[in-house]
């Protein structure tokens, strides 16, 4: 599955600034987030997906 993520500027500078302190690509290293969020089922993570899908309720609604 390939995902499209959008960042603001300085988002995408400390994702890249992490990146290279850990020395691997910058996809990798969010793919390696993604999958540690969902590995590590959860309150945590059942939060974080309620805010975004409600964030996004517009937006998914206008798209389907």
């Amino acid at each position: 599955m390939t995902i499209s993520v959008q960042l603001s500027p300085a988002q995408e500078q400390a994702l890249a600034a992490v990146a290279e302190r850990l020395n691997v690509p910058v996809a990798e290293l969010a793919a390696a987030a993604v999958r540690d969020l969902v590995a590590t089922p959860g309150d945590e993570f059942a939060s974080a997906a309620e805010r975004v899908l409600a964030k996004n309720r517009e937006l998914y609604r206008r798209l389907a």
